[in-house]
């Protein structure tokens, strides 16, 4: 992965953002995920492994010897990554539409840094809007391989 700064795009509206299919758009800053995080998220979601909430088990039983943040925590960030590295003026509302395919290439260790690397993949004219496809890898700083890719659909209304 290139080592690029934290950068965004702004499109006036949707029609200038559809001649950007095949684009990186933007990178996001980076995210500290640490235990405080991980624990909320395991609380609220009700999966409570130990691997994401034991320290001291984490540090003698896990292969990675240490907590691990939820691999769907991961992918929850990638609305955030998204309004990070995208803005589109015309825009009054924006929802998720779904997730193509997702893909958690490696763990995320609790105090871990990610940030997303945000790419348009397709993009398609709705009346009043757009739906479009936003490639996101989940960076993991000092590794290169990434934690996270994943395909995510939206609907852009204006």
């Amino acid at each position: 992965m290139e080592n690029k700064e934290a950068y965004k795009t702004h499109f006036k509206n949707l029609e200038e953002m559809g001649k950007s299919v095949g684009k990186e758009l933007g990178i996001s800053n980076w995210v500290e995920i640490n235990q405080e995080k991980i624990n909320l998220f395991a609380k609220i979601t009700e999966d409570e492994q130990w691997i994401h909430i034991d320290a001291e088990k984490s540090a003698k039983e896990s292969p990675y010897k240490t907590t691990i943040a939820h691999g769907f925590m991961i992918l929850s960030l990638a609305s955030r990554f998204s309004y990070d590295t995208v803005t589109i003026g015309s825009v009054k509302m924006g929802v998720n539409y779904g997730v193509d395919r997702v893909r958690f290439t490696s763990a995320t260790p609790s105090g871990g840094l990610v940030r997303g690397r945000v790419s348009l993949l397709e993009f398609e004219s709705k009346p009043g809007g757009a739906k479009y496809k936003l490639g996101i890898t989940v960076e993991l700083k000092g590794q290169e391989k990434p934690v996270c890719v994943a395909e995510t659909l939206a609907m852009g209304y204006e």
